[in-house]
Order: structure tokens, then sequence, then C-alpha cells
């Protein structure tokens, strides 16, 4: 009885808002209230966009019943998944995109985290999502307008003198209009969609409890191999929340300006409107030019594609190897090229990934140890990385590892690395042998083979790997210092002189305990006392000439250096002193060793 009468009061309603011009101004307010409680009760938000286009329109309340209307949401959910059968023979890649396509823009939100998520999807399923991030229905413009209004307090002329009703561009969260502000200047106000953050929120929630049925379903345990699908939901529930605040788009945009843009002569980013910034609005200023894709396009306009991809590229090495923030979804449409100036400009800073030093410092030493083929390093390397698990066997890992060094037999250079490639292929081995790898690299690994795309169409005879090898080498360069180093090598070497100095004594004690029968073993040796001397002896001459190599080798080194104080000759004081001991300490050490021939 209850939903007759509730949708007798809607078609009442609905005949009540069609004969507008019976109703008069507070009337129509008044409905706009009652309507905003019946689509979405308890939240103020949908009330007070409601009232923003109070002045009786009855279009725009159309509108935001629709975007608004979420009830049954639930069983539409099960539906869609039914309608793909789902449950009977799992989805294809391309089933997967369009059942995200049919649950709404929570799920299209959620298929475009996941393209990037290499991780936790194959490779074939990444790139099919990919195309979520393309024809996404436009929001009307009423209703970007009345968030405007709303979220300013001001009406649009009060705010712009110019207002362009077709977006620029549509997603899942919200959609961007050119305008011009009353000072004159262009910019971009990015508008989320009404009702938008409720509606995730709410999916959210209904996806976890699903996850959770379905672990139950599999039989999921600690101990087999099964991805935990709540734990995977929570995650792009975090990033998604991030997204839904545009006042954190802004601080990132902010500090890329600040801290990552060196020279806006070579790349550049937009400029960040505070006062016309909020939660829910994000307005910065306008980029004048096109996408990059378009290369015949930058070579008619008489700019050199090679100019702009190394500038490109400088920028995002940059960013991952000197700043440690990195733009982590750096496709075609987020590369802008200035049409008059031909300058190329990061725009959409909506997700950004982040890496610490130390992690910079274990993948060069993970690239360095592919090179020289040390897979006890590069298995020391994938579990600083990442977490791993009682179920990690790193003798197995090693194992494999082994097996995946034989493809880079021939590699003799940083050069002749695909490191997007190798990275993807770390993640795989990691994945297999249960070592959890933080988000911020799997991202890292996704920008990277993004990136590679980007600059292999924009200028094919640009070698982004060359430009990053280069970079890595520099800054390993930059850390190492040569006199600690061989500082700790001769200390190392003076070290293992002294413990092998006391062998043959250690060896004589133990010998004599025999001997005085305070130690017992079942093997007895008599009359090798003076061989066992002899042993010694040479034992200890043999780490002195060992330890006059090193000294040599370091000292040949230091050569090279530009080390003050100089010797006659330019040479470095302290590689002289070193060569000059070296060369005495061996000559002694083949003296002592010819005597006791």
């Amino acid at each position: 009885m209850a939903k007759k009468n509730n949708k007798k009061k809607n078609n009442q309603m609905n005949q009540n808002l069609n004969s507008q011009s019976s109703v008069n101004q507070n009337k129509t307010a008044q409905e706009l209230e009652d309507k905003a409680q019946e689509l979405k009760e308890g939240t103020q938000e949908t009330v007070e966009v409601l009232k923003a286009a109070a002045a009786g329109d009855v279009k725009t309340l159309k509108m935001l019943e629709k975007e608004g209307k979420n009830k049954g949401r639930g069983l539409e959910i099960f539906g869609v998944f039914a309608k793909h059968n789902f449950y009977a023979n799992g989805l294809t890649p391309e089933e997967l995109r369009t059942t995200l396509e049919d649950l709404g823009p929570t799920y299209v939100k959620i298929g475009q985290i996941m393209s990037s998520r290499l991780d936790l999807l194959p490779e074939s399923y990444c790139k099919e999502l990919e195309k979520l991030r393309q024809n996404v229905q436009e929001l009307d413009p009423a209703l970007a307008r009345a968030v405007i209004e709303q979220e300013t307090g001001k009406k649009i002329d009060e705010i712009y003198s110019e207002f362009r009703d077709k977006p620029l561009g549509s997603a899942s969260v919200g959609q961007a209009h050119y305008a011009v502000l009353k000072d004159g200047r262009k910019v971009v106000t990015k508008v989320q969609r009404p009702f938008i953050a409720d509606m995730m929120r709410e999916d959210f929630v209904m996806l976890k409890k699903l996850a959770k049925g379905v672990n139950s379903v599999g039989g999921r345990s600690d101990d087999d191999n099964q991805m935990d699908l709540v734990e995977v939901i929570e995650e792009f529930e975090k990033v998604t929340e991030e997204e839904l605040d545009f006042r954190v788009e802004a601080a990132n945009t902010r500090y890329f300006k600040e801290n990552v843009i060196e020279d806006e002569t070579k790349i550049t980013c937009p400029d960040v409107i505070d006062e016309l910034t909020t939660e829910r609005i994000f307005t910065m200023t306008f980029v004048d030019g096109y996408s990059i894709s378009k290369r015949d396009r930058i070579i008619e306009d008489g700019f050199d594609v090679e100019e702009i991809g190394r500038n490109i590229v400088n920028s995002y090495v940059h960013q991952v190897l000197d700043v440690g923030t990195f733009h982590a979804d750096p496709h075609q449409g987020n590369l802008m090229v200035q049409r008059e100036t031909g300058v190329p400009e990061w725009i959409d800073f909506g997700m950004i990934g982040r890496i610490t030093e130390s992690d910079i410092k274990v993948i060069q030493q993970l690239v360095l140890a592919v090179l020289e083929k040390d897979v006890e390093t590069i298995a020391n390397a994938v579990m600083s990385l990442g977490a791993a698990s009682p179920k990690t066997n790193r003798d197995r890992l090693i194992e494999d590892l082994d097996a995946f060094m034989d493809q880079y037999v021939n590699v003799t250079s940083i050069d002749d690395l695909d490191i997007s490639l190798l990275f993807e292929e770390i993640c795989t081995l990691a994945d297999k042998h249960h070592v959890k790898l933080p988000g911020r690299f799997t991202m890292l690994v996704r920008s990277l083979a993004t990136i590679e795309g980007v600059i292999e169409q924009l200028c094919p005879s640009l070698n982004l790997f060359e430009i990053i090898s280069g970079k890595l080498m520099e800054r390993a360069k930059q850390s190492f210092d040569l006199e600690q180093e061989l500082l700790s090598v001769g200390k190392d070497a003076l070290e293992i002189s002294k413990k092998a100095a006391k062998i043959p004594a250690q060896v004589s004690d133990v010998l004599k305990g025999v001997a005085r029968g305070r130690t017992k073993i079942n093997l007895e040796l008599t009359g090798y006392e003076e061989l066992l001397n002899k042993g010694g002896d040479s034992i200890r001459n043999i780490v002195l000439a060992l330890f006059a190599c090193i000294v040599f080798i370091g000292s040949c080194v230091l050569c090279l250096a530009d080390i003050t104080p100089k010797a006659p000759g330019g040479m470095p004081a302290i590689a002289a002193i070193g060569l000059i001991f070296s060369v005495s300490l061996a000559i002694y050490t083949i003296q002592n060793l010819s005597k006791k021939k």
C-alpha cells in the first residue's frame, strides 16, 4: 500500500511539474526540496543542488532525478553481472569492459584505475579497460552550472564573462568546461557530477559485501594463492575517494608547478585558480593547444617533435629520479602542445605516484645486478622492494631468476635493456613467489609503459630507456664515494688478513690440545708439525699478496681521479704512495715464498 501511495505521489508531482505555468515560484521551490528528499533522503548536497535550480527549471530537476536515482541499486548490480554470465564463464577483457560500462560511473572509474594495475590484471585486460577513458556520456551543462553556482555562492554571470556549455572533455567523475574570467584570464573549470560521490561510496559498500561473498564461495584461505577481492576493492576505494575531492588534484597540480617544472620554456603545467576551487569544482588556467597525439599537426605547425619528446622524457625522468613524485597517468590525452609556442604541457594530476629514495636505490641495484648477472643481488632487490610472505621460498625464487636471466645473457650495456619490460617481468616473478610489491612500484611500472608508448608514437627515434639509463648511471656516480669505497675495501682486506693470519695459530693450538690429550679426535696426525708450520707461513704470505693486489688496483683507479695533493708528474699523491706500497709488499711476499721453497 505504501509503494502504491508513493507511486501515486510521484505521478501527481510529475503532473504538477509539467503544468509549471499554473504553479507559483514558492510552490515550485518547495516541490524541488521535497523531490530532493525523495531522491536522496538525508543528503544535504542534493537539497542544495536542487535549490540552486529552484527557479522552476523542470528540465534541470528531471536531469537531477536521473543523476541521483539509486533505488534498487543492489539488485541492478547483480542483474548486470547475471546478464554478462559472470558466474558461469567468467569475463573476457571485452566483457569486463562492457560490464563496467553497464554498471555505471563508479565501475567505469574502477575500470580506469584497474587499467593501470598490471599487478592485479593481465596486460590484455588492462589494454581493454583503457577504452573506458573514451566515449563517457556528457553531463548536461545546466547541471554543471548548478554545481558551480552552489559551490561558489555566485551566479555564473558574476564569475565568468564567458562560459561554454559544450564540455572540453567528460569523464566518469566530472567534466571540464572552457570559460573566461572577469579579469580576462582563460580557464578550465572541472565540475563533479551531482550525486556521484554518494553513489560511489554506496557502491563500494555493496562491492565489499559482494567480494566477501565471492571469497567465501571460492573457499579462500591464507594458505592459497587466490586474490583477496576485499583488499583490492578497498585499495580502489581509497584511490577513488581522493579523486572525489578536487582539492587533492589542485594540490597535486600546485606541487608540480612549484617543485617539478624547472624551465617553463621547455615544459609546463597549468596554474590553479584557488578562489574557484573546492571539493567539487576545480579551476585552472586554460591550455590553448592540442593533444600530443596529433603528430602531423605538430610538424605542420613547424615544431620539432624530437625536441618536444625529449623535453617530456627529461621531465618524466626528473619526476621519478629527482623529485620522487611522478605523473601516474601520462597518456596522450594528458599531454598537450601549446598552439603558439609548441611547449608541451602536463595536465590532469588526479593520479600521481610517489617513490622513495630507498626505492630508487633498490631499482638501481636491480638494474646493475641484471647487467652483472648477479642472481643473488636481484633476489635481494626484489625482496627489498616488497613484503615477503611465509610462503616465499628464496631458493625457488633464485632458481626462477636463474632461468629468467637466460634471456639477458647477451645484454652487456644498460642501453640494451627494456626497463619497462624488465620491471613487468619482475612484478610477475614477485607475484609468483608471494612477494607483495608496493602499489607505488606497480604504478611506476604502468606509468613507464604508458610514457614509452607515447614517445614511440611521437618520435620513434628517441630512445626513452637510453635517457633513463643515463640518469641512473649519473646518480650511481654521484652516490659513489671512491675514497670511502677504497677505505672500506682496505678495511675488509685487513680484517680478512688478520683473521687468516690467526688460522695457523688456531690450528696449532688445536693440535697441541690433541697432543696433550685435552682434545680427542678419531684421526691422529704425527710427524706433520713442520709441514703445518710451513703451511701457515704460506697462507700468511698468500693473504699479503692478495692485499698487495687490492691496494695496487685501488691506486690505479685513484690515478684517474682529480685529487690533491699531486705528486711530481701530476699523479695524486695518495695513488703514488699506494703504488709504491703495493709493489714493495708484493716483492717482499714473493721473496718470502721463494725462501720457503
